[in-house]
């Protein structure tokens, strides 16, 4: 669920119809009942999980192990009674405002149309990208509504419990409308895919694109209205929490806050750049998408603001913070510089330069379901011939120097970048095994070009 990251295919796909149903999506007809029931215990686990860290970080000073040894002596359900998200109206209603609020800048709010990637089925949707325009206007409201004192500013940790729960609740809610939907009223029945498992297809969902109308796209606004947009306004309400009630606001608290904003700004700036990403063009909308943006981004995310803005301030050196808020910088940069690089060769083509020389390329071609020959271009020049997923590599280094900021050793403040690590390992193979079924020999050819995954000489 990193409604974040693209897919690393470094392709730059000549002709507009793939219909080739093994690349899309995850693995359909033909599964067990024991498989997927594995495949789906994070129905259960994940929001169990978002409790365990919710009461870690509350009750239990961010100490997994206070936690564990708490659990083992009084019992897992008496300690999440006691310490655990606690539902409250307030909660409900601030998590359906936002909902609402977000949706009515998701339709109205101008922004420039863009074609998404063809579908297995044929069809070319249209998104308005209004993501940038959406993100500074909620946050020029937010301070407004602060500056008026209409809002407290600290709202969201002060309400943290409430929150938490009513998240789940919703992320809970949305993928079974979703799963219903895809029954009744599909908005492409061409492009659903069932498993012959319910509770499989809930978990990875039945519709590619499900929508309201021609416009409501429910993965672009899930993903990026309600997950990215949330990200940084929860870090600037501990930012304020920190202060209200220490008068003082941490530097390492600050440096956290500033490169996750980085990160927001950046894809916002670059929204058309999600349309081809594993999330928009090959997921389909379930539980797995819809829960991880409605809980797991804005509760995972931001640990490391919610730990500093609750906890001890960060005893990291001066110098220490700032290496690693530089180092930061440096892996955004290169994370800028790969995903410009393959927007480049995706836009131009063989005219593309990259680092002011002409793009090189491995000329790859494949045949769709319906038949026909087409070509795409792996790109084997400028960050990309030094690692097949440079940007995964470039994000990771982000997601660690995050973590770093906060200068603890606890398990929890490092969260983020561990799951980080095991999605973007996850999403490395599961693209280069598409990839490989796609483009056989050539893609065969592409590895021995470009021999490292993420770093040359370690993998």
């Amino acid at each position: 669920m990193d409604t974040r990251t693209a897919t690393s295919s470094l392709t730059s796909t000549v002709g507009d119809n793939l219909k080739a149903k093994v690349l899309w999506g995850r693995t359909g007809a033909g599964r067990s009942g024991l498989r997927s029931l594995i495949a789906s215990t994070p129905v259960i686990l994940a929001p169990l999980a978002s409790i365990t860290t919710f009461t870690t970080l509350t009750a239990f000073d961010g100490s997994f192990s206070a936690y564990i040894a708490a659990v083992a002596d009084q019992g897992f359900w008496k300690i999440t009674a006691r310490h655990g998200p606690h539902l409250t109206w307030q909660g409900v209603a601030a998590v359906a405002c936002w909902v609402v609020f977000q949706a009515l800048l998701f339709l109205y709010l101008p922004g420039p149309l863009r074609k998404g990637q063809p579908t297995p089925a044929g069809h070319v949707l249209t998104y308005r990208l209004n993501g940038m325009n959406s993100w500074v206007l909620t946050h020029i409201i937010y301070f407004v509504l602060g500056w008026t004192g209409l809002l407290d500013l600290a709202f969201i940790p002060r309400n943290w419990s409430s929150l938490i729960a009513a998240m789940n609740i919703a992320g809970l809610l949305a993928p079974a409308f979703a799963f219903v939907k895809a029954y009744t009223s599909p908005t492409h029945p061409d492009d659903r895919k069932f498993s012959g498992s319910s509770i499989y297809d809930f978990y990875m969902g039945i519709e590619l694109n499900p929508r309201f109308g021609t416009d409501f796209d429910f993965k672009l606004f899930t993903n990026g209205h309600l997950g990215m947009m949330v990200w940084t306004l929860i870090d600037l309400s501990f930012v304020a929490y920190q202060y209200e009630t220490r008068q003082v606001i941490d530097p390492a608290l600050i440096l956290v806050t500033v490169l996750q904003f980085i990160y927001a700004a950046d894809f916002f700036a670059n929204e058309a750049w999600y349309l081809s990403t594993i999330d928009i063009a090959h997921d389909h909308y379930g539980f797995y998408l819809s829960w991880g943006c409605f809980c797991f981004l804005p509760t995972t995310y931001t640990i490391q603001a919610q730990y500093l803005g609750m906890h001890n301030s960060s005893d990291i050196s001066t110098l220490s913070l700032a290496a690693v808020f530089a180092l930061g910088l440096a892996a955004y940069a290169v994370f800028r510089s790969a995903n410009s690089q393959r927007h480049r060769a995706r836009l131009f083509g063989h005219d593309a330069l990259i680092s002011g020389k002409p793009a090189e390329f491995i000329t790859a071609s494949y045949t769709t379901a319906d038949g026909t020959r087409r070509e795409s271009l792996l790109l084997v020049s400028g960050w990309w011939g030094w690692s097949r997923h440079a940007n995964y590599t470039a994000d990771l280094v982000f997601s660690y120097c995050t973590c770093a900021l906060v200068g603890s050793t606890k398990v929890v403040v490092w969260t983020y970048a561990i799951w980080m690590t095991l999605i973007l390992v996850h999403r490395c193979l599961r693209d280069e095994k598409r990839l490989g079924d796609k483009y056989g020999d050539k893609w065969a050819e592409y590895c021995r070009r470009v021999p490292w995954r993420f770093v040359p000489g370690v993998w």
